[in-house]
């Protein structure tokens, strides 16, 4: 199966390289989280504007834990007082926004603003905007599988009738669709537990840009190199015989 010059629907992105644009002009790294959550609402209005339909953004990942405290306790404090504050203006921009994350652990002054947050966008219909916060692929499959297991045994769900798609209906709301390209600033080539289930056959594009020098020229080259894939979903190529 082949799809060239096809656009994109849902496009994700690793945001990497805060830390080291900051170190890069001689500032703390929380100087690089504080600029790189202000292009958050820069490349949200991008998409949108370009015709995007779904913009997932990898914020913080369950392994972000093991950062320096002072760094996290930052982190955390930037989500509840600058990011979701921003992500509320984007109602204006017909934006609708779900947090996808196992958030039971934030504080309750995060977790208030992220349901005010949701509250706010929901009736807007126009770019679904995901953030990733305290997000885990793995873990969001092994939640996924506990809840099939559970409906088993309660008699609900037959083995049987397990399908592609009864997991995609347990994974977090609003992200379950396939992501067709997925971006990773900051020069590294991995996904980093990202989006496993949703990106088995994205095409992916990893770009040396650090995450605040991410502009909308940027995007729209990723955009643009995705347009010139011939996409086969897992189909072997002339090379491959």
């Amino acid at each position: 199966m082949s799809d060239k010059k096809a656009f994109p629907e849902h496009v994700a992105i690793i945001l990497d390289g805060n830390g080291r644009w900051a170190r890069e002009r001689g500032r703390e790294r929380t100087y690089g989280h504080q600029v790189g959550a202000a292009n958050v609402k820069t490349i949200v209005r991008a998409a949108g504007h370009m015709g995007i339909k779904v913009l997932t953004l990898y914020a913080f990942s369950t392994e972000n834990w093991k950062r320096p405290s002072l760094e996290v306790r930052f982190l955390m404090k930037l989500f509840k007082n600058y990011l979701i504050s921003q992500l509320k203006e984007l109602v204006e921009d017909n934006v609708q926004v779900h947090i996808v994350g196992d958030t039971s652990v934030l504080s309750d002054g995060l977790r208030k603003g992220i349901e005010e947050c949701e509250r706010d966008t929901a009736d807007n219909n126009g770019l679904i905007l995901n953030v990733a916060i305290n997000y885990g692929g793995r873990l969001e499959l092994v939640r996924a599988m506990q809840d099939i297991a559970e409906e088993v045994k309660a008699g609900r769900l037959l083995p049987s009738a397990i399908t592609e798609k009864t997991v995609e209906d347990h994974l977090y709301p609003s992200d379950a669709m396939d992501v067709d390209l997925l971006i990773r600033t900051g020069g590294e080539s991995r996904i980093s537990n990202f989006l496993l289930w949703q990106a088995s056959y994205s095409e992916l594009y990893f770009t040396h840009v650090l995450w605040p020098d991410f502009t909308e020229e940027e995007l729209r080259k990723a955009v643009d190199w995705f347009t010139g894939r011939d996409r086969r979903f897992g189909g072997l190529t002339e090379k491959d015989h």
